[in-house]
């Protein structure tokens, strides 16, 4: 029986436990974090099969390590698994937000033979700790893989322990990952706090203010009611990466706050067309191959039950949606619906499937 070590049982790291033991019930979960009521937690819902209270001790006895706390004691952990002797052929993972930190803090364990895979699930929530872990919290999400000089053969064996997940694999290397989710991922955390922040001071002094935020404004600054302490660390993490794409996101502001000045009508209908073009064409069968999300859109009416309605048929005919999102509402205006489906086939029989109900399909991505 194989032993697997997880140190960090937040809400990834609880997640993963789960996955694991739905498909593969033999292996044997030891669980270690320092807060002590999610390690109780965990093991009295058979989350994990012992509590680990010392890390240096527990680690040599694992067949796999996966290292799920933040980016900074991620690499500390590392740095600790090279002064330990291991067992021989031992995998060791994390699911840190960066990767360059973490696969040169990497150095010295690989150095020693040791294969290490750096990872990176592209999934969250907005609950924390190890009661809000789930099994399916990865399903269809992206999840990078970052192997370094690790063997294929150690990569085939973390996709295997983790195949539970139901995810998208992305093999990357470092510097890809850290720039691609600094591009996509942390710089719109920046600009949709700094957008929430300044509406919130240029409407300080309006009896109305924030209260008539809806629709787009809504929609751009999601993400911005995430973790602050956490986005604190992960920012820092990746820190030259975000400085660099803050500095290209300011000058092309700058260039746009110049055009309106200067009421160059040829410059801003050439910046909105571009941003069409370039948002209208996201999706594999534009973009490539890469492994992705398939989606409907549709109108429906804005009465009671429209949404039900709609995902009530999808049930009917057996078909699985990964999300659904609204992305226009309006009193008397039909409302675009979004449905987000793992492949192609699925979302295509989604469509006949409402089509044939009346639905108005506005089109396919």
């Amino acid at each position: 029986m194989s032993q697997v070590l997880i140190k960090g049982l937040g809400l990834i790291g609880s997640s993963l436990a789960l996955a694991i033991r739905q498909a593969h019930p033999e292996v044997r979960l030891v669980g270690c974090d320092v807060n002590a009521e999610s390690l109780a937690y965990a093991q009295q819902t058979g989350m994990i099969d012992a509590v680990a209270s010392d890390f240096l001790a527990a680690a040599p006895q694992a067949d796999v390590i996966i290292l799920a706390g933040p980016v900074s004691v991620i690499c500390d952990d590392l740095t600790l698994l090279a002064s330990l002797t291991l067992k021989p052929d031992v995998l060791v993972t994390d699911v840190g937000s960066t990767k360059q930190t973490v696969l040169t803090a990497a150095k010295p364990l690989q150095r020693r033979g040791v294969a290490v895979v750096g990872g990176h699930p592209m999934a969250g929530s907005h609950k924390s700790g190890a009661t809000a872990g789930r099994a399916d919290l990865f399903e269809n999400a992206f999840y990078f893989l970052v192997p370094g000089h690790a063997p294929q053969a150690a990569v085939t064996r973390l996709q295997d322990l983790l195949k539970g997940t139901h995810v998208k694999w992305l093999t990357v290397t470092p510097t890809q990952h850290d720039r691609l989710v600094g591009q996509l991922s942390h710089l719109p955390h920046v600009v949709a706090a700094a957008l929430v922040n300044q509406t919130q001071r240029a409407l300080a002094d309006s009896p109305l203010g924030l209260r008539l935020a809806a629709g787009g404004f809504k929609s751009i600054t999601r993400i911005a009611s995430s973790d602050p302490t956490m986005w604190t660390a992960i920012l820092l993490a990746n820190g030259p990466i975000v400085t660099e794409q803050l500095a290209a996101y300011q000058a092309e502001l700058t260039r746009i706050a110049t055009a309106v000045k200067q009421r160059d009508v040829t410059q801003l209908t050439a910046f909105f067309a571009t941003a069409k073009i370039t948002r209208d064409h996201l999706g594999p069968e534009r973009l490539g191959s890469l492994p992705n999300f398939f989606d409907l859109f549709l109108n429906v009416p804005d009465q009671v039950g429209a949404i039900a309605d709609v995902t009530a048929r999808l049930v009917q005919a057996k078909l699985s949606l990964v999300n659904v999102h609204i992305l226009e509402i309006r009193e008397e205006v039909d409302g675009v619906l979004q449905l987000t489906f793992g492949d192609a086939a699925t979302r295509d029989q989604a469509a006949e499937v409402l089509q044939a109900a009346d639905y108005q399909i506005v089109r396919r991505a």
